[in-house]
């Protein structure tokens, strides 16, 4: 620390529940780790197996939940909440920090609630260009926003909390940023990659495969396909493509997906957050069909967004049929121009640097004081 300052305490981040809220978190404590700063995390029972640098840190847990379904699970969750906020305002009182980070969820609400009632330093993160009914709830008491996108519903234009940083990608992701696209050559293969979040999708199941079975044959022949499937449509699907000729990989999930994203000519999947992100990252052109049940409806938001920087054409799921499908398939596979035209304005959307920016404001709203290295002092 610079002279005369009193060591500050650790920077908490609160999140838990969905990976989506869970990955910017980790990110971020990597990047502060990196620079020599300490934090710890505050989370509920849901969290997942914690990785990277979150793993080697203490972790506090409180108690929380999602006021939805049945009035009576809705009174049980809030119930859960104010216990929770009696756990982080404890914890918070254990810690001594210097900030708290919000990733959105319900798992950051009462240590967000804390914070404010503490007259803590706090700062949200928002994935998605909808800002989450969570974040919703504690933005009164946020010193700062960052966001992901350009624009995010529910933030005034003219918030000067808001700081877009983007959302911090895994670093397989971010390792692939250099890798050029080069859209498919006349008569010469095209990858295809389609997936549809963490267990498939079954439309997808349905409508990819009589899209593709309905192309020309001359352009059919050059489809090379790699889709997730749900593991009780993987047969089926295997099925209608053999039967086609067409040469595909199917698998429940694919734990090398950044590689296969970097490989691909073109990408169908979801608009979640990450899912934008990395397709940023890496640079690459995609159909996206919005996951029509995602709250606040934020995947129609995200890819609508991505969208208007010319980066992917999106189908909403009401028209996600295989007439539409093989319609956009077949324009976009016979113009390889506007393959190679949409993935650069994906990459130039792409923020690499996101969990970088996260930490620089970190340090803008504790204090933290750096050393000419980039080490805290």
């Amino acid at each position: 620390m610079a002279e005369g300052h009193t060591p500050l305490g650790p920077v908490v981040l609160a999140t838990g529940g969905t990976g989506g809220h869970v990955f910017p978190a980790e990110a971020l404590a990597g990047e502060l780790e990196a620079r020599g700063l300490p934090f710890t995390l505050v989370t509920d029972s849901r969290g997942k197996q914690w990785q990277g640098a979150l793993s080697r840190r203490p972790i506090h847990y409180i108690r929380s939940a999602s006021p939805t379904g049945s009035l009576r699970k809705r009174l049980a969750a809030m119930f859960a909440l104010a216990l929770g906020l009696f756990d982080a305002w404890r914890a918070l009182g254990r810690i001594g920090p210097s900030a708290v980070v919000g990733f959105g969820g319900y798992a950051s609400v009462p240590t967000l609630i804390a914070a404010r009632l503490r007259r803590l330093p706090a700062m949200l993160h928002e994935q998605n260009a909808v800002l989450g009914k969570a974040n919703r709830l504690v933005l009164g008491g946020a010193a700062r926003v960052a966001t992901s996108f350009a624009r995010t519903q529910h933030i005034a234009a003219d918030d000067r909390r808001a700081c877009l940083v983007g959302n911090p990608v895994r670093e397989p992701v971010r390792l692939l940023r250099s890798l050029p696209y080069r859209a498919p050559g006349e008569g010469r293969v095209i990858d295809l990659l389609v997936f549809g979040g963490s267990q498939g999708a079954a439309s997808f199941s349905q409508v990819v495969p009589e899209a593709i079975l309905s192309l020309p044959q001359a352009l059919r022949a050059r489809v090379r396909l790699v889709q997730q499937c749900r593991p009780e449509d993987i047969e089926r699907v295997r099925a209608t493509y053999t039967a086609a000729g067409i040469v595909a990989e199917l698998a429940p999930f694919f734990a090398d997906l950044p590689a296969r994203l970097g490989a691909a000519h073109l990408v169908i999947g979801r608009s979640g957050a990450s899912t934008v992100a990395e397709l940023a990252t890496i640079g690459r052109p995609s159909i996206l069909i919005p996951y029509p049940y995602a709250a606040d409806d934020h995947q129609s938001a995200n890819a609508r967004a991505f969208e208007a920087t010319g980066a992917c054409i999106v189908i909403p799921h009401a028209s996600f049929t295989a007439a539409t499908l093989a319609s956009h398939l077949n324009g976009l596979f016979e113009a390889p121009q506007r393959l190679a035209a949409m993935a650069a304005a994906a990459h130039a959307a792409g923020r690499p640097d996101a969990a970088a920016r996260l930490a620089d404001l970190v340090i803008e709203m504790t204090g933290f004081t750096l050393s000419p290295s980039g080490v805290a002092a």
